[in-house]
Order: structure tokens, then sequence, then C-alpha cells
């Protein structure tokens, strides 16, 4: 469905609910990550693009306290809180923690709220490791911000709000990376992030490169998964080596000051270090067109994935084995987003990208054979209010 497409049917949902047409509109598109896994929350350096599937907010605003929501994709299915109370988590409607989030984290920065009618709805495929719920995050915050006379809120401060609303209310300790990427993305470029500085440098993508990203099949999620567990142990590796995150840690003093580490944290910390060192020079091959350069990258941040961090499960790695041995010498895959499942990014030259799409639907066979997944990702830009 196209971006207007998309659009037009969220905004239906919101007349259908409410009897009017919403007073905005706001999309902020789902990410895959080229590389720079579990580094975000270790201040490192991740390489994300926007991708051109996102999340759409209609919103109204109303007089009172109430807000109501409307879930587009979940059947019409309703929530409705107070903003002058506090508001709870809902463990019999796990998506409307999602509104409930952004509400609360805005409310938590001092920031006033009128009630407002609220659709929400996208085509970023969910528990697929393509920041659904970082999106949406985005696109609310924003729409609140833009509703409620915070228009001159910076993206970066949007960025902090949907990733508190995670932190704090949905139970993720996620970093920064997808929320910063679908505030800041830029047309037809990666965005090589330094998650201390929060500052992002666009890295051209070449017109003639295709980004793939194919969905393995098995679904994730990070609040029930270990993803918080990697979290934590990544911050007793930064504790043993007195720094304040591992992104202070270098290949050196990693080895010479690993006594007394356990043999799975000094893995963990083992990953980070080198991820990091990967996703600078990934954005160098990017910029110097080096495919090749690029699919080692690639292959190596995938063995450390699966063999120091621990996040990949077998589906996935046989779907990165098909995919690697299709795409050949110019480019590469691995798996992308936090892990135990989900998806899989490839990149190839554009005139080989349908020999490797038959190719793995030739030989990937999802374990839960559901229908494969492969969508063909132009890299597009951050958060904008449509209307």
């Amino acid at each position: 469905m196209s971006p207007a497409a998309e659009t037009a049917r969220v905004a239906a949902v919101f007349r259908g609910a409410f009897g009017r047409p919403p007073d905005l509109l706001v999309r902020a598109p789902g990410r895959v990550n080229l590389i720079g896994e579990h580094t975000d929350y270790n201040d490192g350096f991740v390489l994300p693009c926007a991708i051109d599937r996102a999340t759409t907010v209609a919103i109204g605003r109303t007089t009172g306290t109430t807000v109501s929501v409307v879930a587009a994709d979940f059947g019409g299915s309703r929530d409705s809180f107070a903003l002058d109370a506090p508001i709870a988590r809902r463990g019999d409607l796990p998506w409307a923690n999602h509104p409930r989030a952004v509400h609360a984290a805005m409310l938590a920065r001092g920031l006033a709220l009128a009630g407002g009618e609220i659709a929400i709805g996208g085509d970023v495929p969910q528990g697929a490791g393509l920041s659904s719920s970082a999106s949406l995050g985005v696109a609310l915050a924003k729409a609140l911000a833009m509703l409620n006379g915070h228009d001159g809120l910076a993206t970066t401060e949007i960025a902090r709000i949907a990733q508190a609303a995670e932190n704090d209310f949905v139970g993720v300790s996620c970093g920064i990376m997808d929320q910063l990427v679908a505030a800041r993305a830029v047309a037809g470029h990666a965005l090589l992030i330094d998650c201390r500085a929060l500052s992002g440098t666009p890295v051209p993508m070449p017109p003639d490169v295709a980004v793939m990203v194919v969905h393995s099949g098995v679904e994730r999620n990070l609040a029930r998964s270990d993803y918080n567990a990697r979290r934590a142990q990544c911050s007793a590796a930064a504790r043993h080596y007195e720094v304040e995150a591992l992104r202070d840690l270098d290949a050196a003093q990693l080895v010479a000051e690993r006594c007394g580490l356990a043999l799975t944290t000094f893995r963990r910390a083992r990953h980070v270090v080198t991820e990091n060192a990967r996703t600078l020079a990934a954005a160098d091959a990017l910029r110097a067109h080096d495919l090749a350069r690029l699919g080692d990258l690639f292959a190596t941040s995938h063995a450390s994935m699966r063999d120091d961090f621990e996040i990949t499960v077998p589906a996935v790695d046989a779907l990165v084995a098909i995919a690697a041995e299709a795409v050949g010498a110019d480019g590469g895959a691995r798996m992308t987003g936090g892990g135990f499942g989900g998806c899989v990014v490839v990149i190839t030259p554009r005139d080989r990208a349908a020999f490797v799409t038959a190719r793995i639907r030739e030989r990937y066979k999802p374990p839960t054979h559901a229908p494969l997944m492969i969508l063909d990702c132009l890299p597009s830009a951050g958060v904008k209010v449509v209307v």
C-alpha cells in the first residue's frame, strides 16, 4: 500500500470511530539496522536506515482530560484513559501500552497535554525487528507535540520521549537508535549514529544497491526475550572494566583486564567492542561503494551475534547462510534487530536482487510455514507531518 493510501486508511478509521476528520496526521518510519547490534545502549555506533514502511497517527484535540485510542490494525480495538490520574499499564491489551506510554513520558517531562482522539495504524511488520514500536512512539510524540503547542520540540527530544516510553512504561530496555533514526533519517541515506553524542551523519546509499529485509518467520518480543538480560550483562562488563560504557573499551584492554570476568560476560563485551569497530568500517565501505568489504563485515557481525552475544536462532542462521550464498562476493547478509528471531538484512547489487529473492524463496522454508516476507526497502526520511 502506498504512503498516501495508508494515510487515507488510518484517517478513515479515525472518522469512523470519532465521527469527524482528524486535526493532524503524522507518519514515522520503521527502520532496518544495517550493522551495529546491541551497541546503542552501550553508547556506541549504529548504522540504520529508515524504510518505506511507517506508522501513521491520526489525532484530534478534545476538551477535557480523556484520551481515546483506536487501533486500525487490531480490528478497531479501543482504549481510553485519563490524563489527570496515574496512567497504568494494561495487561489485557498490550498494544494500548504504547500510546499510554508516550503520554506518560511527555507528562513526566512537564509537557502539558489536552485530551484527544487518536487512530493508529501502519504497515511496519510487527515482531520482525523493524521497530514498529519505535515508529509508533515517534509518530505519536510528534503528533502530541504539534497538537499541544510544543511544536518547537527538537527531533532529538522527540526520540528521547519515545525511548523513555519503551524503557519506563513498556518494559524494554532499548537504546535510542530506533527512535533517533525514525525522527532524523534522511531519504536515500543510512544514518551513522553516535549514541553517546546523539549525533547522526547521513551516509549516502548507492542507488544501484538493493536493501532487502527477509523475515525468518520467527517472531520475537523484546520484553519477553533475553534482550534485557543482555543489557544487564553489558552493564556488568562495563563495571568490571571500570568504564562508563563498553564504547570506552578497546580490544587491548578487553583482553588485558579480563581476569575475574565470567566467560559469558567477556564474550558479550567482546561482541560490543568488535561490533563498534565493524560499524565504523561499514560506513566507510558504504561511502566507498565497497560491497565486498561490506559483505565481510556483515559476515563477521553475524558470527559475533551468534557465538559471542548468542542472540540468533537456528532458523535465522540458516536464512543468513542461504542469502549470503545467493548474494555472492558483492554484498552480504546478517541478522538485524534485537535478536531471538525477526529479520535478516541483505545488501546486494540491484541487478542481482531478483535472483537473490528467487533463491531465498526456493531454499528457505519458515519454521511456522507462514508466507515468506521479503521487502525491497527504500531508504526513507524520518517523521513528518502529513496534514
